[in-house]
């Protein structure tokens, strides 16, 4: 018998255990992540976009010396690409850490 899955043949015991320390890993390393800050700068360092794990803007740095108000579209520019990479920087630091978590279990419906 099994103490912590009273009834349950051992195997299934030991699997279910398994699956309860991925998910206890996989909401740890979500936490991480979210409290993560991931950051990109672009045009030669004339925008930084900072954004959180929870895809979350939290601050973005212009260089003055790139403020044209002759050329706003090129400033935009600037800003959506530097977020749409910390964006994807926050995504893939994610997606790696829940690969970790699950250590090549495979479960459907599991991420």
């Amino acid at each position: 018998m099994n103490e912590l899955f009273p009834g349950a043949p051992q195997g299934v015991a030991n699997m279910m255990k398994m699956v309860q320390e991925m998910q206890e890993n996989m909401q740890r390393i979500q936490q991480e992540v979210e409290a993560t800050e991931f950051s990109s700068t672009v045009g030669g360092g004339a925008v930084e976009v900072v954004v959180n794990g929870e895809y979350e803007v939290t601050a973005i740095h212009i260089n003055p010396e790139v403020v044209d108000p002759d050329d706003v579209e090129m400033l935009e520019d600037l800003i959506i690409s530097a977020c749409n990479e910390s964006i994807r920087k926050a995504g893939e630091a994610m997606k790696k850490g829940m690969e970790q978590a699950k250590g090549g279990l495979s479960i459907p419906g599991l991420l």
